[in-house]
């Protein structure tokens, strides 16, 4: 994991001054570490069954269709409002400047399906907490949530202690 961590890069003040920003995209630039990420999250997750990877817009498309591929289930996509062409449920949550809202169409997921939720970092939670919300919506069942990167300061898994939630990489600070 620590080879994996090197990949990161880490931007201080972004997108604010006080904030460390971990910019992941380094880690997908790099063949082996986007690959390890994948093997990792594949073997943790081969033996369930898995009908839809919901991945959360726009990191989270990258790692969750990889990820639908390998495990042989379909992927669906979580973006943001009035980025669908198509009827949407919505789901609103907040940010620390204000709210957003998360969309899915409204036949991404049928009643029943057991749903994996993908994205790229956990920090407070409020995206992906948004994100199953909408996956109960559509009467989905939750089987997990699971991102590259953890935020421990930020306590976002508090929010989501009703999911099985795992991290690849976890870091101490916010």
């Amino acid at each position: 994991m620590d080879a994996l961590k090197k990949m990161i890069r880490e931007i201080p003040d972004f997108p604010k001054p006080g904030i460390l920003f971990y910019d992941i995209t380094t880690l997908f630039e790099n063949r082996w570490g986007l690959k390890q990420c994948l093997d990792i999250l594949e073997s943790h997750y081969k033996y369930q069954q898995i009908d839809k990877i919901a991945g959360i817009e726009s990191r989270g498309f990258i790692v969750g269709a990889a990820l639908a591929d390998r495990l042989n289930c379909g992927f669906s996509v979580i973006r943001k409002k009035g980025k669908l062409p198509w009827k949407t449920i919505s789901e609103t949550y907040e940010l620390e400047y204000g709210t957003d809202d998360l969309e899915m169409h409204i036949d991404a997921i049928k009643p029943g399906e057991r749903v994996l939720i993908v994205d790229d970092l956990l920090a407070t939670g409020g995206t992906l907490e948004a994100s199953a919300k909408l996956i109960k919506k559509l009467e989905g069942e939750i089987i997990g949530l699971t991102c590259i990167v953890e935020l421990l300061g930020l306590n976002g898994r508090k929010k989501l202690s009703e999911y099985n939630v795992h991290t690849l990489l976890t870091y101490e600070g916010e």
